[in-house]
């Protein structure tokens, strides 16, 4: 798609300009002068205009030009470009402001310092031809001067601090390293160019280790990024990024995915998790295509599922889709829970799990914090002070068997395919044997905590979740479990309570916290030893 005029000719200009101050950067280092300084730091105004003229002709182009998914991230990704040149010239400007500071030239080592700046100015003039070819190998060969810069200053670095060991002239060797700094900085903004253009390329916005993990698990299927169609699917709270993936093979043959890429411990996890699933209870999660380990990151490409999402469904979908999606997935749970049931008892640490989660609960709601209070001569103990009693409680009783559970069991982590009838899981780094309830209470309340507030569909969201608790409940009574209800209680607690931290709405997560201070008071006032007896008001707890 062709850049706007406005946007192309000041972008040209820009990038001239930056030559211009970096030619002139480069021959201050090779002779350090005042004058030469003075140049490069009057010239400020000159690219500060350019950057904010290129700028405001994207805003320009967004407004008035045919709006669509491409165009937008076409003129937001040279907004960025802009926004970077313009710090690359800041930079320059700072390191000679801070070379200027050194009183002792050759402590300054400035001859260092000019290979760096040509290997910045030689990736900017592969920008311009970057962008209007869409050529991602000059994207990646700009990119790649950060870690060259980065190793430039590893090396200035050790040079410096090994010289101020004894030295008189710190001051000259702390501003020395602070030059050394902003140059190796120039390298961050010369990055964020480069996944400016690779993010036009690819169709979504990638960073630039994500796209190296994405080329690498889609290696030898592609021949170029026009054959990658991007689409972002979410952001996991643990910081992965997940987007679907469609591209063709080499032999036209055509790949519908999901690439999924984050910290190398919550990807590896994952991929342990599918393969568990796949060992336990084949055929519901999904299968890998490829994973790649690359530094502290990793990637996935997982099979594309078909379907919608229990959410989805619990929203939008009709009411004979949601009763086919009730119908399988009720079909489903119990059919793990039997065939991976053991008679290993397990130890959900509910309240363990709550006490640990109350501080980011804090940090998003201050007022749910305090300590005893007093009301009309009732002392009302705090709610850390009931988690406490809770837990001591809890290590007293656990389940009488395990079964193999999703770990994270929330909507949107269930996909219901309705030509096929069948459940499938998605995000599985936490599973492991465990206590059932854990999952029957994170998707009663993963329902309840949905921000939707019209009564039909709050009443539909109260009638999902108690079709699942007579269902877990049915299942509990054939297995002689009596304390279900009890542990589900606990369950609901944590959840309830930890949930509250994604979200915003005081009203909501106010409803939502006393629900759980109100089981909390419940399970306690249960004699020790009749934990069976209890029986919780479920159609009232989700119900508004």
């Amino acid at each position: 798609m062709k850049l706007p005029q406005a946007v192309d000719e000041n972008l040209s200009f820009l990038l001239a300009e930056l030559d211009s101050q970096l030619t002139t950067l480069q021959a201050y280092f090779e002779d350090p002068q005042l004058e030469t300084a003075h140049r490069l730091v009057q010239r400020a105004g000159y690219s500060h205009n350019l950057a904010s003229r290129v700028q405001k002709a994207c805003l320009s182009g967004l407004l008035r030009g045919k709006k669509s998914q491409t165009r937008h991230l076409q003129l937001q990704s040279i907004d960025t470009v802009a926004r970077n040149l313009d710090l690359l010239s800041r930079l320059a400007r700072r390191a000679v402001q801070h070379a200027e500071s050194v009183t002792r030239r050759k402590l300054l080592r400035a001859e260092a310092y000019v290979k760096p700046i040509q290997q910045v100015s030689g990736s900017l003039k592969l920008v311009h031809a970057a962008l209007q070819s869409r050529d991602s190998r000059q994207a990646v060969q700009i990119g790649q001067t950060r870690a060259s810069l980065d190793d430039f200053y590893d090396r200035l670095f050790r040079t410096y601090t090994r010289d101020m060991h004894g030295s008189k002239h710190t001051e000259d060797l702390a501003n020395s390293l602070l030059v050394a700094n902003e140059v190796r900085r120039m390298g961050e903004a010369v990055q964020g160019v480069s996944e400016a253009i690779l993010s036009i390329n690819i169709g979504q916005t990638v960073q630039f280790e994500r796209y190296f993990t994405l080329r690498s698990v889609l290696a030898g299927s592609i021949k170029s990024d026009d054959d990658i169609d991007l689409e972002p699917l979410a952001e996991t709270r643990s910081g992965s990024a997940i987007s679907s993936v469609s591209t063709h093979t080499s032999r036209g043959k055509p790949i519908d995915a999901v690439f999924k890429d984050g910290d190398h411990k919550k990807v590896k996890e994952e991929r342990a998790g599918v393969k568990s699933w796949n060992s336990v209870y084949p055929g519901l999660a999904p299968k890998i295509l490829s994973y790649e380990k690359r530094g502290e990151s990793a990637a996935l490409l997982i099979e594309h599922l078909p379907g919608k999402t229990f959410e989805d469904i619990v929203l939008n979908g009709s009411d004979t889709q949601l009763a086919a999606a009730q119908t399988a997935l009720h079909k489903t749970v119990q059919d793990i829970w039997r065939k991976t049931k053991t008679d290993e008892p397990a130890e959900a640490s509910s309240m363990d799990q709550l006490s640990r989660r109350m501080g980011d609960v804090y940090r998003v709601h201050p007022r749910f914090s305090g300590g005893e209070k007093r009301l009309q001569g009732l002392d009302l103990p705090g709610f850390e002070t009931l988690i406490s009693a809770a837990a001591a409680r809890e290590r007293k009783l656990v389940a009488p068997f395990s079964v193999y559970i999703h770990g994270d069991f929330n909507l949107d982590n269930v996909i219901f395919d309705p030509t096929e009838k069948n459940i499938r899981f998605i995000d599985l780094h936490r599973s492991r044997y465990m206590d059932y309830v854990q999952d029957v209470s994170v998707f009663m309340v993963s329902n309840y905590r949905l921000q939707v507030l019209d009564a039909a569909t709050r009443a539909r969201i109260t009638q999902v979740v108690i079709d699942l608790h007579r269902t877990a409940a049915k299942f509990a009574r054939g297995q002689g479990d009596k304390t279900f209800e009890y542990r589900l209680a606990l369950g609901l607690i944590r959840s309830f309570a930890s949930s509250t931290r994604f979200i915003f709405d005081h009203d909501h997560a106010n409803r939502m916290f006393l629900r759980a201070r109100y089981l909390l008071e419940t399970v306690l006032t249960v004699p020790e030893g009749r934990e069976a007896r209890l029986k919780l008001p479920i159609r009232e707890l989700f119900s508004d």
